[in-house]
């Protein structure tokens, strides 16, 4: 029965009220004047108690400041302007205060907050997460109270977390044993600049070879899928065009359609020439067509871009030998350069794919990319110092600047 009734009065018209609105709101009651006075002598005490900065004489005049003709007239009249169709909405406010840019000025590059950081500055940057990693622990260690067995046990453990390998690790340890005796060091802090130079010397033992980028090339680019390649060669064929070289880009990979098209993307941003095959197609005919464009177009550099399936897959190996032959029969007079793309993040594992490239592609230098993120960059050592090749270009980051030659006394230094 409640139930019932509720519905009943939900259904029964809402009844107009007939009071006046003076019966229903309170008379409105008049000011307390004594406390009006109080309130009032007090505020400008009060503000200026707990705001002393807030309340000054010089406060009106800031707020009813007049902007400046300077400040209204170049917006103004452009508005004004565009709305007749005299004219165009500037792009930005500085535009619309200054005017718009000459066509002299609009070719010039915005230089303003955007100065390129130095070589040194980008390196030490990209391997920030490394030298965390290497020399946090090393200035801990070299703060020790003198040089024992411990001392060396646990430098060695900082290189090898870091990725410089066992046996690179355990040659530098053996050579600072033997300069600290030789030269009668007693204080850790001494240490540091024999580590430095004992490291420097390893990473300069093989000299890298860059004749290449002033002769006639075709630099073949292996390595892994996902390691870098396309982004390498895109940034290399930046590089080389840069220096005034004309460049040719071969899309071997005709297993991944993705690689071509992305491929494109840095060709077209390079400024250079750029031959593909279609998908599924076998890979020496596309690099067999590179040849021929090259002596046609008389090309300085031409980058051919490979498969980069599992490296331990037999017909991967027989694909890059048969592309190496057609290279030196079609184009003998050019020299031919291997290099191998290893990421930098894979630690050990980028040792045992070089390994396997090694043994079919005749590697002659390597490229070690993303050291940006990752704390391994120690993999430089291992790769110059057990694999025998040497180290060619580090990647430290996006831009094609980040893609620098490797150089050891900068490397060693930006990690220490």
């Amino acid at each position: 029965m409640a139930f019932r009734w509720f519905w009943q009065k939900k259904e029964e018209p809402v009844k107009e009220s007939t009071e006046s609105t003076e019966d229903v709101l309170p008379a409105e009651e008049e000011p307390n004047e004594e406390l009006t006075e109080e309130l009032t002598e007090d505020a400008p005490e009060a503000m200026t108690e707990e705001f002393p900065e807030a309340v000054t004489e010089e406060s009106p005049e800031a707020v009813t400041e007049e902007p400046s003709e300077d400040m209204t007239e170049a917006p103004a009249e452009a508005y004004a302007a565009s709305e007749t169709g005299e004219g165009e909405m500037p792009d930005t406010f500085s535009e619309a205060l200054e005017g718009p840019l000459s066509e002299e000025a609009k070719e010039l590059p915005d230089t303003e907050g955007t100065k390129k950081e130095g070589f040194f500055s980008r390196l030490v940057k990209g391997l920030s997460k490394t030298r965390s990693s290497i020399s946090e622990g090393l200035n801990a260690l070299f703060s020790a109270s003198g040089i024992d067995d411990d001392f060396y046990d646990e430098m060695e453990e900082i290189l090898i977390t870091s990725d410089i390998g066992v046996q690179s690790t355990e040659e530098i340890i053996e050579t600072l044993k033997e300069q600290v005796k030789e030269k009668h060091i007693r204080e850790p802090e001494e240490c540091r600049t024999l580590l430095n130079d004992i490291m420097v010397d390893m990473l300069s033992r093989i000299e890298a070879d860059y004749s290449f980028e002033d002769e006639r090339s075709v630099v073949m680019v292996v390595g892994v899928n996902g390691a870098g390649k396309t982004t390498t060669i895109g940034k290399l064929a930046s590089i080389m065009r840069q220096k005034g070289r004309s460049v040719l880009v071969a899309a071997a990979d005709t297993f991944r359609a993705a690689a071509g098209e992305q491929l494109k993307v840095w060709v077209d941003r390079a400024g250079a020439d750029y031959i593909k095959g279609s998908e599924g197609q076998d890979p020496a005919s596309v690099v067999y067509d590179a040849m021929q464009a090259a002596k046609a177009r008389s090309i300085d550099i031409v980058f051919c871009d490979t498969a980069g399936r599992l490296h331990n897959k037999k017909n991967l190996m027989q694909e890059l030998e048969k592309m190496r032959r057609i290279v030196s029969r079609e184009n003998p007079d050019a020299r031919v350069e291997t290099l191998i793309v290893l990421d930098g993040t894979t630690g050990q594992n980028a040792i045992a794919q070089a390994r396997e490239f090694m043994a079919a592609a005749k590697v002659t230098g390597a490229v070690i990319t993303k050291l940006d993120g990752t704390a391994r960059g120690g993999i430089a050592f291992a790769i110059q110092n057990e694999l025998e090749i040497p180290v060619k270009y580090i990647g430290v980051g996006e831009a094609i600047e980040d893609l620098q030659r490797f150089d050891p006394g900068a490397f060693v230094k930006a990690i220490l």
